[in-house]
């Protein structure tokens, strides 16, 4: 078949395989450039993603093999593509990492399945021990990284299935958004939560699921003395904190600072002064559910003409090479890879790789412009075309060197 972008309400419903084997490889080809000249006796050597397949988890597992030489698992729950519908983004990403690091020799295995369940986590402990067989390691997890992003949790205690929203707390919200399609400006808003849709948002992206994460790896004897994990957050200018750091999101990623310092907590009683749980506050990027967030697409096109006028915008690779290498596993700082004293944070503890993005400069600017943007301007002070790209790239679309005339078998990769 034949594979257009097929865009709904500004939902894109389908992925183009080549597109997104391209991407992964593109990916690839920077950490290997990157990260590959590390000293290796202080990067990771195994390494688990829960939520492996998109955006700032796949970014992850991509640094952490190709760039570190690690041996990873990867976690997520995609839809495969069948002969006559394709599959999702992530279901094509997850199969482009397998043949690159079958191809470069780096151990992996990939788990599909609902990683909030009890069985993927007694599944993934299995894929550990077997994976670190292959490699020839220790089954003993350097590295975890915690980037699930799905709107539904089932809690495998009480059964019950949680779905998140994302609302205002406490008034409704009201503010502009443009069209990325089109360039319109117009305003956009969102009633208030309940209590019950702000709790089962904290239900579903909250910290308690990365707990029992960390819990069941321990229990299964899986972490390293010295492991280290990391969940990702996103903070933003507080131009955007109604609909999101004050909002239910906001709530829910409140939570999952709270479950960093449970986890710290639980480590430092039972001894473990080297193991360390941290949050990353990471920068706005376009993901498949950017464009019907309030705000977030007038906000993140303004700032990406902003910074690459600057010369500093990135994309998650970008952000998660140099989350390994000047922050989780920088060298120099006298205090050696291991010490986790060694990594950088801010006055809550945080990681911060958002400070470009939040540089005085950077947020005056984009203030000034989002105040004067106009039908007229807007495409002139903004990088719609960058956002929409973005977008489009994130499902295997406009992606340079693809021929998107040609004749694709969905299921074939």
């Amino acid at each position: 078949m034949i594979l257009k972008p097929m865009v709904r309400s500004n939902i894109c419903l389908n992925a183009h395989p080549e597109g997104c084997a391209k991407i992964v490889r593109n990916e690839i080809a920077l950490a290997e450039k990157t990260l590959g000249e590390k000293d290796a006796a202080g990067m990771p050597r195994l390494v688990l993603v829960v939520g492996c397949s998109t955006g700032y988890g796949l970014a992850s597992r991509i640094a952490a093999a190709f760039g570190c030489r690690a041996a990873t698992v990867g976690v997520s729950l995609e839809k495969a593509a069948t002969a006559g519908k394709t599959g999702t983004p992530g279901w094509y990403n997850n199969r482009a990492f397998g043949t690159e690091a079958a191809r470069a020799g780096l151990p992996a295995k990939t788990i599909d399945g609902d990683a909030f369940s009890d069985a993927v986590k007694a599944e993934t402990a299995a894929a550990v021990r077997e994976i670190a067989a292959a490699a020839n390691i220790s089954a003993k997890i350097d590295l975890v990284i915690y980037s699930l992003a799905s709107p539904v949790r089932t809690d495998p205690i009480d059964g019950v299935t949680y779905r998140s929203v994302i609302k205002p707390i406490g008034g409704a919200y009201s503010g502009k958004t443009v069209d990325m399609f089109t360039g319109e400006i117009r305003e956009s808003g969102a009633e208030p939560a309940t209590d019950a849709e702000i709790s089962a948002t904290v239900k579903v992206m909250g910290g308690e699921d990365w707990e029992r994460w960390m819990d069941a790896l321990e229990q299964e004897g899986l972490l390293a003395d010295d492991a280290r994990t990391v969940a990702y957050t996103y903070i933003g200018p507080e131009l955007s904190w109604a609909i999101y750091k004050n909002g239910t999101i906001g709530r829910a990623k409140e939570d999952l600072e709270r479950a960093a310092k449970a986890i710290n907590s639980k480590y430092a009683a039972n001894g473990y002064a080297a193991r360390r749980a941290w949050v990353s506050v990471n920068k706005a990027v376009v993901t498949r559910a950017s464009a019907v967030i309030p705000v977030i697409p007038f906000y993140i096109s303004v700032l990406f003409r902003v910074m690459k006028e600057k010369g500093i915008h990135e994309g998650c690779i970008e952000q998660i090479i140099r989350l390994y290498r000047d922050r989780l596993y920088r060298t120099g700082s006298g205090l050696g890879n291991t010490d986790p004293a060694a990594v950088p944070v801010d006055g809550e503890g945080r990681i911060r790789i958002d400070d470009l993005e939040m540089r005085d400069d950077v947020q005056r600017e984009v203030e000034k412009r989002m105040k004067e943007a106009t039908a007229e301007n807007i495409f002139s002070i903004s990088d719609i075309e960058g956002f929409r790209h973005d977008f489009l790239e994130a499902h295997g679309f406009d992606v340079a060197g693809i021929d998107y005339g040609a004749d694709i078998d969905p299921q074939a990769v």
